[in-house]
């Protein structure tokens, strides 16, 4: 699309961080074309159709670092649980669930999504190639990986682990096919990771396989590290170390590869991590469930590591992981106001794209990179009195300010609709697939009680 924002506040997020008033962005094709004053783009750009933004902010969207759609379908249960959730529900619900009902709880996450001002979306999780070209189709720019393990996943929650060359193929096969039918498609929108869900759960064997994997197609990896004490209890038995020491053994650390969480990571670990070069996708809102993040942050970013922000699961508002990020890594420090609200800012902007590799693409809004922007409602009461603009969106940013949302330079969401989905509908087929999907855990698993909400009349 071409096209040009006028007499905006445009939150550059660029290498000094501008903040620009009166300010204007060109957009030609899928590329911002210039960022100037509005009388600069205006003159400039007089031939491109105009959209006043009189009163709004311009920002580049949001990167999510690391999420997993479709555990949405466990919102509002597992976050008032005592149970392991890990194993003992989103493992199961995973395998439980069929290809219609993953496609129907992920496109409600991207509707989500886009209400949050997020463009693009890190995705690792299992049976991606069963609802990837779903959520390709709305137009997001998108990171897909098949979470792999040959540990038997579904016998965790019983604590047996067992590994099973056969059962990793099956991991391997869909991650293969992910790659093959995905990989740097949909103009460049689509690209594809390589994944191992944790160390307590992948072999030397699957961890050479996906290494493999990430040299033959040139791709990324990323991990969960360090999530629970049931994997770090494993690993110590199995192999005598830390997760992140298992890791570095086996070949999986570098500047390639993203690490999620980071919970119960030791100080050597750290200082390990950051050696390599590790980024880390803090997902500080859902892991705060049952109180504040465990992650030891204020080391973590005193080592210099890049923290990225993700949601994880149950909710893709970046808001959210911005304003509790800020209070978890703050907490980290013994309290006080370090880190201030621009490190969190970056943390879901720049800070993702530079955790994929492409900080020269996304991230930031400038002049030759991809249109992806969110234009922000600054007159609604939680944005004034607007004196620091990164503190209120840090502080008080929620989705509803979100006005509208372009990728690629085309509007997914625009003066409050969106565009590329049927909101009604699609929430309706995921109320409908979340109710499936319980009762086929149930029936699978009876231990896993089935919630009164969704019992059949």
């Amino acid at each position: 699309m071409d096209i040009k924002f006028l007499n905006a506040t445009v939150i550059t997020q660029n290498g000094r961080r501008e903040l620009l008033c009166n300010a204007g962005v060109a957009v030609e094709g899928t590329r911002i074309a210039a960022v100037g004053t509005s009388a600069e783009i205006a003159r400039a750009y007089a031939q491109l159709p105009t959209v006043d933004a009189t009163g709004k902010a311009l920002m580049p969207g949001l990167v999510n670092a690391h999420t997993h759609v479709v555990l949405l379908v466990l919102r509002g249960t597992v976050e008032d649980m005592g149970a392991e959730a890990i194993y003992g529900y989103m493992t199961p619900i995973s395998f439980a669930m069929t290809q219609d009902e993953r496609r129907a709880i992920a496109l409600l996450g991207c509707i989500e999504a886009l209400r949050s001002g997020t463009t693009t979306i890190v995705e690792p999780f299992r049976h991606v190639v069963t609802y990837a070209d779903a959520m390709a189709g709305t137009g997001m720019r998108l990171w897909f990986s098949e979470s792999c393990a040959d540990a038997l996943t579904l016998k965790i929650r019983s604590g047996i682990y067992e590994f099973d060359q056969a059962w990793g193929e099956t991991f391997l096969e869909r991650e293969t096919a992910l790659i093959e039918g995905f990989h740097d498609t949909h103009g460049g929108r689509v690209q594809c990771q390589v994944a191992a869900h944790a160390p307590d759960n992948c072999s030397p064997w699957m961890l050479r396989k996906l290494n493999d994997l990430r040299d033959k197609h040139g791709l990324r990896r990323t991990v969960h590290m360090a999530q629970s004490k049931g994997e770090v209890a494993q690993v110590q038995r199995y192999a005598g170390c830390t997760p992140a020491q298992y890791l570095e053994r086996n070949d999986w650390l570098g500047p390639d590869v993203v690490g999620a969480h980071w919970t119960y990571c030791t100080d050597d670990d750290v200082s390990l991590l950051a050696k390599h070069g590790v980024h880390m996708a803090h997902c500080a809102a859902n892991s705060s469930r049952r109180g504040p993040h465990a992650a030891p942050l204020a080391k973590i970013l005193d080592a210099g590591v890049n923290v990225a922000l993700g949601t994880d699961n149950m909710t893709e508002d970046m808001f959210q992981a911005m304003t509790i990020g800020s209070i978890v890594h703050r907490g980290s420090y013994g309290g006080g106001t370090n880190p201030q609200p621009q490190a969190l800012l970056d943390g879901a902007t720049r800070n993702g794209a530079l955790s994929l590799g492409v900080l020269d693409q996304i991230g930031s809004i400038e002049a030759g990179k991809k249109a992806d922007l969110a234009v922000i409602d600054l007159d609604g009461p939680s944005m004034r009195p607007q004196i620091n603009l990164a503190s209120n969106l840090v502080h008080y940013g929620h989705p509803g300010m979100v006005e509208s949302v372009m990728v690629d330079g085309e509007f997914l969401m625009r003066d409050g609709k969106v565009l590329c989905l049927d909101e009604k509908e699609v929430a309706r087929n995921a109320q409908a697939a979340t109710g499936g999907a319980w009762r086929r855990l149930h029936e699978k698993n009876p231990d896993l009680p089935l919630p009164d909400s969704l019992r059949a009349d």
